[in-house]
Parts: C-alpha cells; structure tokens; sequence
C-alpha cells in the first residue's frame, strides 16, 4: 500500500532542502578564477573536510541499504571498514605532501609527471567511468525506493534530486558542495539520531536497551567480528582491514570526488587532521546507523511484520495462482511472530540459554519463511524463471530414485542455486525497503519528513561531490590538458561550469534506465572495487617504483583491467579482495613489461 504524507512532513521537507539549496546557491555565487571554483579557494577547515569527506561517502543508499543490511544480517558489516583508519593515516603521510608540494587541481596530475599524457588520461578515463556509473546510481537508489513506497513518478524524482544538485553544484562548484555538506551533515546526524531514539521509545516499556541488545544477540545480530579466512564470506575482519585497506587507499587517495574535498583545505595540516577527523568518526558513524536497523529487528519482535517489505510485490503475488500458498505462510508467520514476542519479553527477564537457542531457532524459521515469499513472488512475476524451476524440479523428481548418482546431486545443487537466486531479484530483494517501510509505518508526523530529507540530501550531497569531481577531470585532465593554447582562467571556469551541468544530466539519465539485482550499498562498492584497485596500483607504482616507466604503467594497467573485469563476471573471489588482486597484479605486470623493456635495449 502506497503512502501518502501529512502536509507537516511535506513543509519540513521540502523547507530543508531549499534551505539547502537556496543557502549553498547564494554563499558561493560568483567563483571567478580556476582556484576558487575547483579547489573552493583554499579556505576549509579540518572539521570542514572532515564533514564533507563523510558527507560525499554517506549517500542515501548508506542510510536505506546499511539498515537493512543490519536488518537481516547484523552488525558484521561495519568490519567492511575497519581498514579505513589505516588508509586516512598513510593517505595523511604520502598522498597529501605530493599533491600539496605539487599544487595539483587533480590526483591525476600528478600521474604525468611521473609518467606521460597517456597514463594520466587512462587514469582519468577509468575514473569517470566508474564515478559516471556510480554517479547514477547515487541518484536512482533513493529515487526506485520511494517512488515504490510513496507512489512517486521516478523519473521526476531522478530528475528533481538530480536538477537540485545541478543548481548549486555549477552556481558555486567545490565552495558549494563543501558548504552545503555541513548543512546536509547536520540534518543527517539529527534525524539518524531522533530515529534511534523514538525506535527505543516504541519498544515495550518492560524491554529495557540493554534487554533489546541481548534479544539482538540471542539472533546473531551482534556479532561484529568475524575472525575466519572463509573466501565465500564478504565480510570478515580480514577483508577489513586487508581489501578494506586497499579499497579505502584508492577511493580517498585517487577518487577525484573525495581528493578535491581535502585539496580545498586552508593548509596541508588542515587537509591531514580533516582526513584524520573522518578516520575516528567514520567507523563509529557506520557503527550507530548498523544499530539503528538492528534496533529495528528488535522493535520487529514485538510488532507484526510484513514477510516481504515491497508491498506492490506483495500484492502481486495475492493476486497471482500463488496467492493461496503466500496467505499460508503469512499465517505461518503470524503465529511464529506469536512465539517470538512471547520468548522475546521472557528472555528480557530471564537471561536463559535454553530461551536463548529457541530464540535463535525462530529467527532461523523466519528467514526461511521470507526466503519462501521472495520464492512464491519470482515465481508470480517471471514466467520464465517459472518454467526453468519447474522444469527442472521434475528433473530433481525423475532422478530421486538414485539420491547418490552425481547426476541428482548435480540438479539438486542446481535447483538449490536457482531458488536462493529469487532473493536477488528487484522485486523480491526487500533489504533496502526496510527503513524507509518503517519510517512511514510507524515513526510519528513531522520525524518522517525529516528523515525523508535525510536520506534525499545523503543523495544529493553525494551527487553534488561526483559531478563536480566528474567535470573537474574532465576539464582539467583531458579538455584543458589537450588544448593548444591558454584560454585564460575565465574561459576555464565557463567550460567546468558546463561539464558539471553536463555530468549532471550523464547521472539524471544513468538514473533513469539504471535496473538494481544487488543490494544497493553492495553494488556501489562493487563497482568501486573492480576499477580501484588497478587505479591505488597505478599511484602506489609511481610513488615508490622510480625507475618504472610510463609505457610499462600504461599497458600493465590495460591488462590489469580486462583480467579484473573478467575476475569479477566469473566471481572468482568476494569483491573486496578484487582492490588487492588488481593493485598487485598491475604492480607485478609493469614490473615484467619493465624488465622485457630493458632487455630488448
């Protein structure tokens, strides 16, 4: 059921983001020169930088998909950024003294003078494909999700997010976005904060926090740390702190959109403790927005819940030949819910290790009762993944005789694989519908427009740092860099003012044919890690491997990024070791092409 809001929702809504907008517009008008315009003048702060580095890393998706994340699975997934502290601090005592000393607009200016052209502009390249890409998606996640809850057109909220960035953004450049991300940081900070506050207040009065903890516990959903080597596990302290590490190193050390968000710093000194600032609070920050969708789940054992978060699917499949078969499991659930709440309010009282395991067990019962739903409405809205189970279940049936023979063990796997994929499905994968199903289900009038601007100017203010990274290096790396004469700082502004205006509507249009199967906030680090790794490789060669030469670095990265590609299609490892894997193996590759260079002189 689609909602609709309370005109008290729609005036702090809306009156936050023009207040954003309108504010940042007016404060940054009138950038004259190349300076003030890419670098903001040179006049932030640490705390500052600091702000804007968190802002451009937390998008909308941080805050729909992060919740969710937590939801079904935990607090795990704050190990995914235990490497970040690591990578501020050597970013602090590397990175930021060479751009400093060098005065670069851009990370890839740099890359040319260590090299040549063509390994500054590859880099180049490869970056506005992944943040063009990554970009769009930044706009199309918080826009698919609300026009499904809200009844909302998605193209025009695709167009309106992404018109909203563009009016500041090329009004005020980097100056804008930096001014705005306080204002957006705020408003992010204060509403996740009332959040967790009023979900505590609707948990029954006799469930006390720390009785809310254990009932998360008794689940699973606290355990943070993961200590096993397990590859097939996405998250584990080890790919923290290692493809974390690698992963962090590129985006904050090569990514334009976080490098120009420090390069505006007054100072080195103000650039360094900014980064160091995002370095203690960032962990910390992912840490409480886990919690807040971990308290969720809590608030979820003592009140109903839908199995399936996307109610248009739901309806769908009430209305399909499964719908007798969902209303059954809906009256499974119902009375499953009755033992959880009953075995909930006990274990508050009674810290019993056998209420504990039963607990465990029901949780266990209910995501095979969700997985089960999300099975029944694949079925209900793809013919065609209707006829491969059925067909293949026959298989299954003809071959059950011989439980043994390789042939049932195979199909049987197969058929396995083929109901798990329902869970993948956009229309099936209710992960990122969660929190913003609970905000308008059960969060008082006036809180909901807040959060609702929470997550439009996460949205935006991730937006605003990529576009204006994307026409930054499109302007300084590959139109400037390729012109023939000097054209003067004026001419220079007017040109990036109209590659932001034109990275704005690239975005607004990736937005709008863009098609989501992966959870959101694994999908945008996804992306990241196939083309970063490859990119730390290229900075970590010229940092440290002096006598490594331009055509080496060039051709080893080429190489590097087909065999990445190929690595991810194929799924050779969890995504985050691809950083790893692609910054060893382009280190290794130009070695060789080096060392084959010089023996043929």
């Amino acid at each position: 059921m689609q909602q609709t809001l309370d005109w008290i929702d729609w005036t702090v809504l809306i009156a936050t983001l023009t207040t954003i907008v309108g504010y940042g517009t007016w404060k940054t008008r009138g950038s004259k020169n190349v300076q003030d315009y890419v670098r903001g003048g040179n006049t932030s702060k640490w705390w500052t930088i600091g702000l804007s580095v968190m802002a451009t890393q937390a998008s909308a998706i941080t805050f729909l998909s992060t919740t969710g994340q937590a939801f079904s699975d935990g607090m795990g997934f704050v190990q995914f950024y235990f490497g970040l502290p690591i990578a501020m601090v050597i970013i602090c005592l590397v990175f930021i003294p060479l751009y400093h000393r060098l005065k670069v607009y851009t990370a890839y200016e740099f890359l040319e003078n260590r090299f040549d052209l063509k390994t500054r502009s590859l880099t180049a390249i490869l970056f506005l494909i992944q943040r063009g890409l990554a970009a769009g998606i930044t706009i199309f996640a918080p826009a698919i999700i609300l026009s499904v809850v809200l009844g909302w057109n998605i193209v025009t909220l695709n167009i309106v997010i992404g018109v909203l960035v563009i009016i500041y953004t090329v009004s005020g450049g980097t100056k804008a976005v930096t001014v705005t991300q306080k204002q957006q940081m705020f408003v992010i900070f204060a509403g996740m904060v009332a959040a967790l506050v009023i979900i505590i207040n609707l948990i029954p009065n006799e469930v006390s926090f720390t009785d809310a903890i254990d009932i998360a516990g008794a689940t699973g959903k606290m355990e943070v740390l993961d200590f096993s080597f397990d590859l097939e596990n996405r998250y584990t302290v080890w790919t923290g702190l290692i493809g974390g590490t690698f992963l962090m190193l590129s985006y904050f050390g090569t990514d334009q959109s976080q490098v120009q968000r420090y390069l505006s710093g007054k100072s080195m000194k103000e650039m360094q403790m900014g980064l160091l600032f995002n370095g203690l609070l960032k962990v910390p920050m992912q840490f409480f927005i886990l919690l807040v969708g971990v308290m969720v789940f809590v608030f979820y054992q003592f009140n109903p819940s839908p199995l399936n978060f996307i109610d248009a699917s739901t309806q769908t499949v009430l209305a399909s030949e499964y719908g007798d078969e969902y209303r059954s499991l809906q009256d499974k659930q119902a009375k499953l819910f009755t033992k959880k709440k009953e075995l909930s309010l006990a274990y508050s009282k009674n810290d019993n290790p056998s209420l504990k395991s039963e607990l465990f067990t029901l949780d266990s019962i209910e995501k095979i009762h969700r997985l089960d739903s999300k099975f029944l409405i694949k079925k209900a809205v793809d013919t065609e993944y209707r006829t491969r189970y059925s067909k293949l279940q026959k298989e299954v049936e003809g071959l059950k005789s011989n439980p043994e023979s390789e042939a049932y063990i195979e199909k049987s796997a197969e058929l396995t694989s083929l109901y798990n994929d329902a869970a993948k499905d956009t229309q099936t994968n209710d992960r990122d519908y969660m929190f913003i199903r609970f905000i308008l289900n059960h969060l008082p009038t006036g809180l909901i427009g807040l959060l609702l601007a929470v997550i439009l100017s996460a949205a935006m203010s991730s937006t605003a740092s990529e576009i204006n990274a994307l026409a930054t290096i499109t302007s300084i790396d590959l139109y400037g860099r390729n012109q023939k004469e000097d054209k003067g700082e004026e001419h220079m502004v007017k040109m990036t003012k109209w590659f932001t205006f034109g990275w704005g509507i690239v975005a607004i249009i990736i937005a709008c044919f863009a098609n989501l199967a992966e959870n959101l906030i694994q999908l945008v680090n996804i992306i990241g890690s196939i083309f970063y790794g490859n990119v730390l490789g290229i900075f970590l060669l010229a940092f440290f491997f002096k006598y490594i030469k331009g055509n080496a670095v060039f051709t080893g990265a080429l190489i590097t990024q087909t065999i990445v590609i190929v690595g991810w299609w194929l799924d050779w490892m969890p995504y985050l070791w691809l950083n790893l894997f692609g910054c060893v193996l382009v280190i290794v590759i130009a070695h060789i092409l080096q060392m084959l260079g010089q023996s043929k002189k």
